[in-house]
């Protein structure tokens, strides 16, 4: 079964993460590393209280469970083999240490270990205005193939509630590692 990594870091839009995680083990095997923060916002943004709720809810085989101090894990090497890598949503914070390198802990490893290996790796930064500092970094990523997809919704498709936005968001980020999905209805002229 094809592998895939997914970090959910602390920028709100938590709920990008869960519901990309509720399409990825339908047919993959999943690495999920979650950051201290992203367990924080997930407590704002959600009704998942903590991590142990969180593991309850997703408890399924095909999740392995990492936190981001687990630098020793298996998807911290390129011998680790998987399709690519999802950080959803990225905060600022982990879009420059990836930019610059800075792999200290067990995202950051993971992203540049993606990186390195010639592997898909998808952000969806989410934050709002974007300075000049974020959009140097993103561009330098950009550049080295990193494909950047904030989670802008579309409205031609008349979404009747978040969860339309949500599944166009997350439909959007499936397809830029070409994964088949009806998460959304498609423009059509």
């Amino acid at each position: 079964m094809e592998k895939f990594i997914l970090a959910i870091t602390g920028a709100s839009g938590i709920i990008y993460g869960i519901r990309l995680l509720e399409e990825l083990i339908k047919n993959f095997e999943i690495s999920l590393i979650l950051s201290n923060s992203a367990l924080y916002v997930m407590k704002l943004e959600t009704e998942i209280k903590n991590f142990h709720e969180f593991k309850e809810r997703f408890n399924n085989p095909k999740i392995k469970f990492y936190s981001e101090n687990q630098i020793d894990a298996p998807i911290a090497s390129g011998s680790y083999k998987t399709r690519g890598m999802f950080i959803v949503p990225c905060s600022m914070k982990t879009v420059s240490a990836i930019a610059h390198g800075y792999a200290d802990n067990l995202i950051t490893r993971a992203a540049d270990v993606t990186i390195k290996e010639g592997r898909k790796l998808i952000i969806s930064p989410r934050e709002m205005p974007l300075g000049i500092i974020h959009l140097e970094n993103l561009l330098k990523l950009a550049r080295i193939g990193v494909i950047v997809a904030p989670p802008i919704p579309a409205f031609y498709n008349n979404p009747e509630s978040i969860d339309d936005i949500v599944n166009f968001v997350v439909g959007k980020l499936l397809d830029c590692i070409e994964i088949e999905n009806n998460l959304y209805r498609r423009w059509n002229g």
